[in-house]
């Protein structure tokens, strides 16, 4: 997400939040609007299942969740009664777990009313976490689809590690996996790209999904095939890299990716924390 956008919806969330008998509280109608969603109706099914998760929770759905209704100014001048709900941050985090993660704005949203202070730069850091973690998991998911197709076409789960390897030596230069986890000093039993850098997760993605297409749609089978095409794939990715500026095996290693996923799991807590010391 770029710094503008940041920066835009940063500015809109802050000025849609109003003070409710000392809480900060915003409107769903208003969310609505800054989370993209063109219809009421849609907008309060978020809402319907975020109360649930509320409730699963362990905390009271009128503590975060109040209906009300205002009345509104139509285009012809006359005004009309509507339903609205009045969220907490809490509330909100919640709607927005539960929104589409494809529309800018709901990515936004979860980490904004995930960070306590709301500064901005705080914002910046937990997307580009977030970012990382959904990297990785869909590398994972990559990972995953690819052994199922080679499966069923003469791989087993020895020669699948193989494969993986000998795509790690061509997008790290001609060092190995366990070459690479030494440099970064990844522990023996973790995966590296546990460690890798965002770029580099998502590089590695790429080929992987690169990989199952044109197993398909070469009809490849075997080892040597299919190690063969994984290679040129990593290959192409590193050429891509390079010509770029960018040395997949110079780059630094990152944080441990499950500890930033349980610091983000932490999240929940840490909202309902702070609203219980401003109800005191």
């Amino acid at each position: 997400m770029k710094k503008e956008q940041i920066s835009e919806l940063f500015s809109r969330f802050e000025e849609a939040c109003y003070d409710l008998e000392g809480l900060e509280c915003w409107s769903g109608r208003e969310l609505m609007g800054i989370f993209n969603y063109q219809d009421w109706r849609t907008f309060t099914s978020l809402i319907q299942r975020a109360s649930k998760a509320c409730e699963s929770s362990g905390e009271r759905i009128e503590d975060h969740f109040v209906v009300y209704h205002k009345m509104v100014l139509l285009g012809s001048g006359a005004e009309r009664k509507v339903e609205d709900v009045a969220l907490t941050r809490y509330a909100c985090y919640l709607v927005a777990q539960n929104g589409d993660p494809n529309k800018p704005e709901i990515a936004f949203a979860q980490t904004y009313f995930a960070v306590q202070t709301r500064k901005q730069e705080l914002i910046e850091k937990r997307l580009l976490d977030v970012a990382r973690v959904n990297a990785r998991e869909k590398l994972s998911k990559s990972e995953k689809k690819l052994s199922g197709i080679i499966y069923e076409r003469g791989v087993n789960n020895k020669s699948f590690a193989l494969i993986r390897s000998e795509g790690d030596k061509a997008l790290f230069g001609g060092k190995t996996t366990q070459i690479m986890k030494k440099k970064l000093g990844v522990p023996t039993n973790r995966p590296l790209a546990d460690f890798l850098p965002t770029l580099l997760i998502k590089a590695k993605d790429f080929a992987t999904e690169l990989t199952s297409h044109n197993v398909i749609d070469k009809n490849l089978y075997g080892d040597k095939e299919i190690t063969k095409e994984h290679v040129e794939n990593n290959s192409e990715v590193r050429n891509i890299l390079i010509n770029r500026g960018v040395k997949p095996e110079n780059l630094p290693a990152s944080e441990d990716v499950k500890k930033v996923q349980r610091r983000i799991d932490g999240t929940e807590k840490e909202i309902l924390k702070e609203i219980r010391k401003k109800k005191k």
